[in-house]
């Protein structure tokens, strides 16, 4: 009988075809790191080009994904909870530390994820400017997250009567537009510095923002 053809739902080499769509989607997505955030960039990468570098079919490109902008909003938002993960783990591991080694290891976390693998800093910070108005919606609101993110631990650790209790969100809005146009002018060869005193003169920033109070000897913080 005529009809549409449906994809198999069995097993094949082991793999279900759950497992096999999941395992093209990676292999697309990785090729899409390659290739928008190394050569030839998002913007010079064609459907064809993607497809033979993941290895696939351009009928398979189109089974997962419906543009190449999808591919890079995708890659945008993976980047982003990777480095959300390491912040969010860094701040496990300095919970008991004061406000300004706290800050400074949850923001060193972040740019040695973000940074460790150039790939990701184009992505983030150069290849998804500019690219259209939703995605140009999805990095502003990334970028509020990260606002959002910075004013809870300042009012927390207000609460403890390690920082001065105020309104952080425009302070935490500047510092994080600092944070995205610094990198970016890094990234593209315009800042002549290294990484690690990009990284100082950020946390310098922070702790800025943040206002440490100075704790009398023997007083503790909360009390």
């Amino acid at each position: 009988m005529a009809g549409r053809l449906r994809q198999p739902t069995g097993r094949y080499a082991g793999k279900s075809a759950e497992e096999r769509q999941a395992e093209r989607r990676r292999r697309f997505l990785d090729a899409g790191l390659e290739l928008f955030g190394d050569s030839p960039g998002y913007r010079a990468t064609t459907v064809a080009a993607l497809s033979e570098a993941a290895g696939l079919s351009t009928r398979q490109f189109y089974e997962e994904f419906r543009t190449l902008e999808e591919v890079l909003a995708t890659l945008h938002l993976q980047v982003n909870d990777w480095a959300e993960e390491a912040a969010l783990a860094a701040l496990a591991d300095a919970a008991d530390l004061p406000l300004a080694q706290r800050a400074a290891a949850v923001f060193r976390a972040y740019a040695a994820n973000v940074t460790g693998d150039p790939r990701r800093i184009r992505i983030t910070f150069i290849e998804i400017v500019g690219v259209s108005p939703q995605l140009e919606r999805q990095r502003l609101a990334r970028r509020a997250r990260w606002v959002d993110f910075i004013c809870a631990e300042a009012a927390a650790a207000a609460e403890r009567g390690e920082a001065e209790p105020r309104d952080h969100r425009i302070a935490a809005t500047a510092f994080i537009g600092s944070v995205n146009g610094l990198l970016h002018d890094w990234t593209a060869g315009w800042v002549d510095a290294t990484l690690d005193r990009l990284v100082d003169e950020l946390v310098r920033m922070l702790l800025g923002i943040l206002h440490p109070v100075a704790l009398h000897p023997g007083e503790t913080a909360g009390r």
